[in-house]
């Protein structure tokens, strides 16, 4: 496993030059994601878009939800403040989260331990993130990087991490701001959506809705090593540590999914099938991903200069039922089979 991570950031390292790549299957992958209600394919290499698919109602100028793939942005920004002089992702949360220090359980947890959610503090429930005040009131249940835990609170405590930094910087007090002003504007990249809370507080952990040239622009940030326009954006070593999987969990980094192992978690925090896990790994040992509910996604695979987006139709729970007992419903989606698609496996 150290193996692989540390191939991921030599590849990384290496990201400035052009990566070889074969051509894309793009009609079968497309096929494959229109089969599962997707809405857009999109593929780069290189920079180059070599795919370009909607249906089921999308089209380029048409935003999705990126569901949880909203988390990974709260890594870039992580990367972008550290570069800034506001934090090191090795200092503890209580150092700004001051009121944590009296409390043995959660005085030594890292900002690295909460962005890998690896805190000890549970990830809550899915699709409910809690205001920043009330994230940050959360109990620690475990030690300090002993178990994974998915969900929106470690995202939205890290959301006061950056309104406290920010404001006793005098850079405002929206982490939201902050990141537009940092990355997203330089990317060019406009949000249609991103949610907020009843108290106002940015919805860090599943906010998001962009086109797919928008989210695919981010992967090329990402891909690229955090450089854009020949500039670096954020801090380089605080970059490449986001591509390191936790004990707890070697298949998640800081904010992004990795090929991880047979022992990873997969999005649900249930043990992911070995055979999808051993998959990736023969296909895409340094994939990095952000993932989302209705199989959302970005895939960056540095080796080959990739770049890929697909987004697709979020159905309601109703809708999703109503298509089972009809015996209409989608098949399940694969990581590992789509990529095996695109990628003529």
């Amino acid at each position: 496993m150290r193996q692989v991570q540390a191939a991921i950031l030599a590849v990384f390292v290496a990201a400035a030059g052009p990566a070889v790549a074969a051509t894309p299957d793009c009609v079968a992958a497309n096929a494959y994601s229109v089969a599962r209600n997707g809405a857009s394919v999109l593929v780069l290499v290189n920079g180059t878009p070599l795919c370009r698919d909607y249906a089921n109602g999308g089209g380029p100028n048409i935003a999705w939800g990126l569901a949880s793939g909203t988390k990974s942005f709260s890594g870039i920004m992580a990367a972008a403040a550290a570069q800034d002089g506001l934090l090191s992702l090795d200092e503890p949360v209580a150092k700004t989260i001051t009121e944590w220090q009296a409390d043995p359980a959660r005085a030594g947890i890292t900002l690295r331990q909460l962005l890998s959610l690896t805190s000890g503090i549970t990830g809550g429930r899915v699709g409910r993130p809690p205001s920043y005040a009330e994230a940050v009131a959360i109990p620690a249940e475990a030690a300090p990087g002993s178990r994974f835990s998915y969900g929106p609170n470690p995202f939205q405590i890290f959301g006061e991490v950056m309104r406290r930094k920010l404001v006793a910087a005098g850079k405002g007090s929206d982490p939201l701001a902050y990141l537009d002003a940092r990355i997203l504007t330089p990317l060019g990249i406009k949000p249609q959506r991103w949610g907020r809370g009843p108290t106002g507080d940015a919805m860090l952990a599943a906010g998001a809705a962009l086109t797919a040239d928008d989210w695919a622009r981010f992967g090329e940030f990402v891909r690229a090593g955090g450089r854009w326009g020949g500039k670096q954006l954020v801090d380089p070593a605080t970059f490449k540590s986001l591509f390191v999987g936790s004990k707890a969990n070697p298949a998640y980094g800081v904010t992004f999914w990795l090929a991880g192992g047979p022992d990873g978690i997969d999005l649900a925090g249930r043990t992911r099938d070995p055979g999808e896990s051993a998959a990736l790994q023969k296909l895409a040992p340094d994939l990095v991903m952000a993932a989302g509910a209705g199989d959302q996604r970005l895939y960056v695979l540095p080796s080959r200069g990739m770049v890929v987006v697909r987004q697709a139709v979020q159905l309601t729970r109703f809708d999703r039922q109503a298509l089972r007992q009809s015996g209409n419903a989608p098949p399940r989606w694969s990581d590992a089979e789509f990529l095996a698609a695109l990628l003529g496996k």
